[in-house]
């Protein structure tokens, strides 16, 4: 292998180590300052931990948009959407059964339908993301984050504030380190793998879809099987759900924002598939209210035979 490509892959999983503990600095900091601030716990979760996760797709996305790379904006919240869905949400099936909430079943999850579609609706309008629709994507965002938080203040958990982490300028620290760890990781997974793309004559669709999505969803693989061991499985399903709808909100809708984003006709196949797994993974949890083995392995088989054809039509 060249020499130039083996230290565009040490760059790449610098980027990811920056982007992931740059996450999880951001997220620790921002935490303690809201536990400062006497906001509760719950509204927390919902708002400053939800979009941590989503940190680095939308550190990746948003590079990408500024340099050009529009493919890899794009390419890397369709494939980490699909990873979640199928790889995440699948493997912790085949290692244990998912409940479903039910407030997830009925409201979560047709909800992430319905932006999927909305998303789908928007290619096939213009073949493109203009600023308008992403600016749309975001004040969508802003109203699902006010619902959530409304409806925690209904909850008997709702006014428990965590006992604060650090100090006030030592959490203005971790956030200003978080952050830069945010930024760096970006542009060195941008810039190694748009030149691992064009080094291996793959093209930047391939690279986002697979290298780039698996390792900025990493966070969220961690964060579930973690609570697949703590015996928490409910909580696989709403972390997983949570991050795919800030990744289609947030993510594409501040990457196309900032920059539109124009698309190939291949990509509406994409999109497709990936409407087409959400709807799947509804029809999963409505029968039984739970994910079992069996569907387990139809979801990673699915995934597999998706990067199957990706790299074939590569």
């Amino acid at each position: 292998m060249d020499a130039g490509i083996i230290i565009q892959v040490v760059l790449l999983l610098a980027g990811f180590v920056f982007l992931i503990k740059g996450s999880d600095f951001f997220v620790d900091g921002a935490s303690s300052i809201a536990s400062l601030l006497k906001i509760p716990t719950l509204i927390v979760g919902l708002t400053i931990v939800a979009l941590g996760t989503s940190a680095p797709e939308a550190a990746v996305s948003i590079t990408s948009s500024l340099t050009g790379s529009n493919a890899m904006a794009v390419s890397n919240v369709i494939g980490s959407n699909l990873f979640n869905m199928l790889m995440v949400i699948g493997i912790s099936a085949l290692l244990g059964e998912l409940l479903m909430e039910k407030e997830t079943l009925e409201k979560d999850l047709p909800f992430l339908v319905g932006i999927t579609l909305l998303w789908a609706v928007f290619i096939i309008i213009g073949w493109d993301i203009t600023h308008i629709e992403g600016i749309i994507l975001l004040i969508i965002m802003v109203a699902y984050i006010a619902y959530l938080v409304i409806n925690a203040r209904k909850s008997s958990d709702a006014g428990k504030v965590e006992k604060p982490k650090f100090s006030l300028p030592k959490s203005i620290v971790f956030i200003i380190v978080g952050l830069a760890g945010i930024i760096i990781g970006g542009d060195l997974v941008v810039d190694s793998a748009s030149y691992i793309a064009m080094a291996l004559g793959m093209s930047e669709t391939l690279v986002g879809l697979t290298i780039v999505a698996i390792g900025t969803s990493l966070p969220e693989l961690v964060t579930s099987l973690t609570a697949l061991k703590k015996g928490e499985n409910e909580l696989v399903i709403g972390n997983v759900i949570g991050s795919n709808i800030f990744n289609i909100l947030f993510v594409l809708g501040a990457s196309s924002a900032i920059s539109a984003i124009p698309l190939d006709s291949s990509m509406l196949i994409d999109v497709l598939f990936m409407l087409g797994v959400t709807v799947l993974c509804f029809i999963f949890g409505k029968t039984q209210e739970k994910y079992d083995k069996k569907e387990g392995a139809i979801l990673v088989a699915l995934f597999f035979a998706y990067i199957a054809f990706a790299i074939l039509r590569n």
